[in-house]
């Protein structure tokens, strides 16, 4: 026989299952909700930061600047404090630009702006051999003189790692530098003290002259192969060929791989913000070598040339066309600036050698 009396208590309970499935769902979809809308914000946020530290900092006034820091610490302009300030501005620009030095970021946003780490790896090696050039040339009247021993602190926290997070980090290593280079400036332009030296001679500059020259090639070969080219190796061979026979030439084609295009056009954007700088000082500090040389011109052409190529960038993106095609090759572009710049230091070059 039935249990109708079990059978209708049971009822409600059967009733009350769906309203409890339901709650269920109604709170799995609003957490669901609030979760994508939390991870829509940040985002949305992280990538607002992430557009405005992305923004490269603009051109300064070497010499006011040079002039405002003096003032500001009540010290002398000498030959060389306007080098070393703007070795110094340059060096600070990578600490406290928007967002900071942010090659060794470790979260987003900065992790993932690799542009504006290769701009500050540009600027970076810059910054490396001027400071190479100050301990091992400019402040030094001949090779067998004793190096400065700020100079000599300096130019190894710049070469420190420039991806390293902490213990140290590489923020606190290049800030050390700078405090190395402001410590030899203030003796530098103190007249009591003898022990820092800036010796602002033609051999000195075209030393510098070559390592900017050779940082340049670099930079025009890696630009010009974002689209391909032919490289030819002649083999170094000890026989000599038979008479009227063409040498073997090999070929290898070189490439840009296309995710690394952008980093490089970024990292020469960045070694040519920070030489147009130094390039500026150098005219007020080698003044009169150059004018001696009739160099002058020479130096300014290499500073316009390297200043057109930090005009806006108007693309949201890095373009590789061809070299004839229908859209842009931003690579080409700034090859064709940094080539130019390359050339006209070969010319002062020669100036300094034979003028």
């Amino acid at each position: 026989m039935l249990d109708w009396k079990n059978r209708a208590g049971s009822a409600p309970e059967r009733a009350a299952e769906p309203k409890s499935a339901t709650r269920s769902y109604l709170g799995g979809l609003f957490f669901s909700r609030a979760l994508a809308t939390l991870v829509g914000l940040y985002l949305l946020v992280t990538i607002a930061i992430g557009w405005y530290w992305s923004q490269e900092p603009s051109l300064f006034p070497v010499q006011q600047n040079a002039q405002a820091a003096a003032e500001k610490d009540g010290r002398q302009m000498v030959v060389g404090y306007t080098t070393v300030e703007t070795l110094k501005s340059v060096a600070g620009t990578l600490l406290t630009k928007p967002g900071g030095y942010i090659s060794n970021d470790r979260f987003p946003p900065g992790l993932w702006m690799d542009n504006m780490s290769s701009w500050e790896y540009g600027v970076l090696v810059q910054v490396r051999d001027l400071s190479r050039a100050l301990r091992k040339d400019f402040a030094r009247s001949q090779s067998q003189s004793a190096e400065d021993a700020d100079l000599a602190k300096a130019e190894p926290r710049f070469n420190f790692d420039n991806r390293s997070w902490v213990l140290p980090s590489s923020e606190s290593e290049y800030q050390e530098g700078i405090n190395s280079l402001s410590r030899y400036q203030a003796r530098l332009s103190d007249p009591s003290q003898k022990s820092a030296l800036f010796y602002a001679r033609a051999d000195n500059l075209n030393n510098w002259l070559g390592d900017v020259g050779t940082r340049l090639g670099s930079l025009s070969q890696r630009l010009s192969a974002s689209v391909g080219r032919v490289k030819l190796n002649t083999a170094l061979k000890t026989e000599a060929p038979a008479p009227g026979q063409v040498p073997e030439v090999d070929e290898e084609r070189v490439e840009t791989p296309w995710l690394q295009i952008d980093n490089v056009f970024y990292e020469a954007r960045g070694q040519a913000w920070a030489l147009s700088h130094l390039l500026r000082a150098i005219e007020v500090d080698f003044a009169d070598v150059l004018a001696k040389k009739n160099a002058t011109v020479s130096v300014r052409q290499i500073i316009r040339e390297l200043e057109a190529s930090q005009e806006p960038i108007w693309s949201p993106m890095i373009l590789n066309g061809s070299g004839f095609g229908v859209l842009a090759n931003h690579s080409l572009v700034m090859a064709n600036y940094i080539s130019r710049a390359n050339a006209a230091v070969i010319d002062l070059r020669q100036l300094l050698n034979q003028g």
